[in-house]
């Protein structure tokens, strides 16, 4: 059996859009080229400025389409180092160079109109080539600007935009040298100069709406509009408390650059994450061509509690602190924290990083607050089997006796008894009157734990957890 033809693999969305840019580029060059023979060679014959004037400006757009033709294919080339941002702004200096050559076009033939004019009457013989050349013109201009407005609009090409406006003119100008033609021929002998000036005047408002975009490109000027949409959109998402930044700005077809955005400093790191996630997502919904780089920076705001601030700080230096307790004593801010380290950690070290833990909640808080740290070891991770079950169901009966006698605590279940090598860890559940402050809960649920550690002094951890009694329970 024979190697097998490689089937033809299909194009990627980007160079389907590259290749039809470039094949209207092409065509656009073509048709300059024709449209520029026929008419030179009409206006010479007839002597007619206007037409002349129509011939050069199409020479003219000979240049200016192959410049176009040689942008989008620059434009088209991916990102690189020299060019991190791509080479879209290939297009808008094209637009640019196409803008220097209408304005320049735009002086000479009303020079030469007036000129013409002052200079006294001019023979123009209005023959049927003159005539049909100007005819062949229109149609010409009007395929070739309904076909580079559809790429342009679908590509989102700059140049080629600029092409199709440029083309739009030449068609509105070819209408005036063609009644310009038709006046001289019913005997009005300026008539020829005038539509010339015409033609001057239209390639220079095109001109003049081609520099403005083509500057607004280049100079990075953001879509009227974009800036403040983008703003509404970002500041009702959840979780962002203000916004510091929007940058945007135009390139080829994208929209690339960056919002900054403040989130709370007391969020974890996976909030914050779904939180720029959300926003790239509603982005993405809304502008499918934005490619923005989302920031999420930390902002201390001014509800946060003195809690929440001490457990930023502990959190920022990778410090497990729990039992925190927050008193006012005098008009005096105290503190007090348990702080766990490594077991094995020398005193001197310990100390060292709660002295330091100390000074940073002081400098967080204010001048004349009091933090106390109480270094205990941190709980070692440890390999374990289940307990004897004769242990078990003795520890079982002991919590469910005392729930019993306590009468707050009820229906203790899912008991679990561990061994470890630092000794019998039980954990359980129990179920209390949902109404039943958390603290009397606590105070509850602690009694049984010590309970517990009382009558089996080898149970080195007892963990209770207090869940709410449903109706049927109660």
């Amino acid at each position: 059996m024979g190697p097998r033809a490689l089937a033809p693999q299909p194009r990627r969305p980007g160079e389907a859009l590259s290749t039809l840019k470039q094949r209207a580029a092409a065509a656009s060059v073509g048709a300059s080229t024709i449209l520029a023979v026929v008419k030179l060679a009409a206006g010479f014959a007839s002597g007619s400025l206007a037409l002349i004037s129509e011939g050069a400006h199409n020479t003219l757009d000979i240049g200016a389409s192959a410049l176009t033709l040689f942008a989008v294919r620059e434009a088209d080339k991916p990102a690189d180092a020299d060019h991190p941002f791509g080479h879209a702004k290939f297009e808008a200096v094209a637009a640019l160079a196409e803008t220097g050559i209408l304005a320049a076009l735009a002086i000479v033939v009303a020079v030469q109109a007036i000129g013409r004019i002052r200079g006294g009457d001019a023979a123009v013989d209005v023959n049927a080539f003159a005539i049909g050349a100007i005819l062949f013109s229109i149609a010409v201009d009007m395929l070739r600007w309904r076909a580079l407005t559809h790429v342009a609009r679908v590509t989102s090409s700059q140049a080629l935009a600029a092409d199709a406006l440029h083309y739009s003119s030449d068609l509105i100008s070819s209408v005036l040298v063609l009644a310009g033609l038709a006046a001289t021929r019913a005997g009005y002998p300026h008539a020829d100069a005038l539509a010339a000036i015409g033609v001057a005047g239209f390639i220079a408002v095109a001109g003049f709406r081609l520099g403005r975009a083509t500057i607004d490109a280049l100079v990075d000027r953001a879509p009227a509009g974009l800036t403040e949409a983008v703003r509404s959109l970002v500041i009702g998402a959840n979780g962002v408390a203000a916004i510091e930044a929007i940058r945007l700005r135009p390139t080829g077809a994208r929209i690339v650059g960056d919002v900054i955005v403040s989130v709370s400093r007391t969020l974890p790191l996976e909030r914050v994450a779904a939180i720029k996630a959300e926003l790239e997502a509603r982005i993405a919904r809304r502008w499918p061509e934005a490619d923005l780089t989302l920031t999420a920076n930390p902002l201390k705001l001014d509800d946060e509690t003195i809690l929440e601030r001490v457990l930023v700080i502990a959190a920022r230096r990778g410090l497990p602190v729990h039992h925190v307790t927050i008193q006012e004593i005098e008009g005096r801010k105290s503190v007090a924290l348990d702080l766990e380290v490594d077991r094995a950690m020398p005193l001197g070290d310990a100390h060292t990083l709660a002295s330091d833990l100390e000074d940073a909640i002081a400098e967080e808080i204010g001048d004349g607050v009091e933090v106390e740290t109480h270094i205990e070891p941190a709980e070692p991770e440890a390999l374990g089997q289940l307990a004897e079950p004769d242990l078990a169901r003795r520890i079982e009966a002991s919590l469910a006796a005392t729930a019993a006698a306590q009468g707050r605590v009820r229906d203790v279940h899912n008991v679990r008894v561990r061994e470890t090598s630092g000794g019998v860890t039980v954990l359980f559940h129990c179920r209390v009157d949902p109404a039943t402050p958390v603290e009397a809960v606590h105070d509850a649920v602690d009694a049984l734990e010590r309970s517990v550690r009382r009558a089996f002094p080898e149970a080195r951890r007892v963990v209770g957890h207090a869940e709410p009694a449903s109706d049927e329970a109660r």
